[in-house]
């Protein structure tokens, strides 16, 4: 069988590993003693040397932050001066806002390549080089813009993306919120979207109602959270265009885009990816070593995310499975994750966005925003069923309906998680 283009990217992203991580042991501080412990395998192969090294956590990016990566090179300020460095910010979803050392046009260019993975988006690319978007995300401060107040269309327009929203609560928009909303998105004349999922289907749905379509648009790209089927099946309602699925983090770049037939691929350049700690059904801990941020390499770094490693006959993809801590608990030990629980919503109609809550093992509640914003009719007995094979034996499973439901204080949404009992 030849080998695809993908395969030979793989083998070739070993090589990049195993001639970077040995500069990486030796001059970055935070990687010193485990550099030490391995320096005798460092002729070995790169995949195996990773397993000798320990796994890092956010933890250890905020400990002695920036000296813990900068070591001789320590002088921030000048780095900040000189335009090598961007220092930005993590939302803070799962744990404090961290500090982050990203070079100098490093943002775009992984997203670049990351982006470029899908076959229509790079035509896209190359046919429009300036092609606009329009970012429909939480306004909390992110890689390209952070403002307070109202601030003017053109004060929230960089280079070819205009930021339409205002605030990070999308069920609280009024009309005339939605209504500048669509306008400033139909004059701005968008070749795509970009997304937080929840509050593109909350605007998808004003659009759908007021019968407003864009028509230059060609795609609209889904990042910053989990994309729930219902989510894209709202934005695919309203615009009549694909939805793709751009995962990744501020700390590590995208690294995994939607491809022509649905299935997310890595961004080989960018990061190598490994999976730990795989359960019964093979979803374990991601864990990804990037390649392109020489500021701030990270080495085996625990992202906090669950995912599927499939290996293909033709190159390896992988499947999704939400933030760890978004997992439920199954009686015996089990788990149910972010995925396996939005697979029962396919198909229900009327749903725009929903939240299930956990209170010990048994206790599921789940909170319904209607489609309508009203109370409206919902095909709840076979949510409610499948709900209940999901959840097994025991279940006390409640059914609520709401107009709203909020965000955590990054301006991010999670669609399950575990309440303190």
């Amino acid at each position: 069988m030849l080998a695809t283009h993908e395969f030979i990217q793989e083998s070739s992203q070993a090589q990049r590993l195993f001639e970077a991580l040995p500069h990486w042991l030796s001059h970055v501080p935070l990687y010193r003693e485990a550099g030490a412990l391995v320096r005798g395998s460092l002729k070995e192969g790169a995949g195996d040397l990773l397993s000798l090294l320990p796994l890092i956590s956010k933890r250890h990016l905020r400990e002695g932050f920036p000296g813990n990566f900068l070591g001789a090179r320590g002088d921030l300020d000048g780095l900040l001066d000189a335009q090598l460095v961007e220092l930005e910010h993590t939302s803070g979803t799962s744990e404090e806002r961290m500090p982050l050392l990203l070079g100098c046009g490093w943002w775009a260019e992984q997203e670049a390549r990351a982006l470029r993975l899908n076959p229509l988006v790079a035509r896209v690319l190359d046919e429009s080089p300036g092609a606009h978007r329009v970012t429909i995300a939480s306004p909390v401060c992110n890689n390209d813009v952070c403002y307070t107040g109202v601030p003017s269309a053109e004060e929230r327009t960089v280079g070819t993306t205009l930021f339409v929203n205002l605030s990070r609560f999308p069920f609280l928009w009024s009309e005339a919120d939605l209504a500048r909303m669509a306008s400033e998105a139909a004059e701005w004349k968008p070749e795509f979207l970009d997304v937080d999922p929840v509050y593109g289907a909350v605007f998808a749905r004003y659009c759908k109602r007021r019968g407003i379509r864009l028509p230059t648009l060609r795609f609209i790209v889904s990042s910053y959270e989990f994309v729930s089927r219902i989510h894209r099946r709202a934005l695919e309602r309203a615009f009549g265009v694909p939805v793709l699925n751009l995962y990744g983090s501020t700390e590590t770049g995208h690294l995994l885009m939607e491809n022509g037939v649905g299935q997310l691929v890595p961004s080989l350049e960018t990061a190598v990816l490994e999976v730990i700690n795989e359960d019964a059904n093979g979803v374990g801990e991601l864990v990804v070593t990037t390649l392109t941020n020489e500021y701030m390499p990270l080495i085996r770094y625990q992202i906090g995310d669950l995912v599927e490693k499939i290996e293909r006959p033709y190159r390896t993809t992988y499947v999704l499975h939400g933030r760890a801590d978004d997992a439920l608990s199954l009686p015996g030990g089990g788990r149910v994750t972010l995925w396996q629980l939005d697979r029962c919503f396919e198909g229900i109609p009327g749903i725009l966005h929903y939240q299930l809550r956990q209170e010990g093992v048994a206790g599921w509640q789940l909170l319904l925003v209607p489609e309508g914003g009203d109370e409206e009719v919902l095909n709840l007995p076979e949510l409610r069923e499948r709900l209940t094979d999901l959840a097994g034996a025991g279940c006390d499973l409640t059914i609520k309906t709401t107009t709203a439901l909020l965000p955590e204080p990054s301006g991010k949404f999670r669609l399950s998680h575990t309440v303190p009992v």
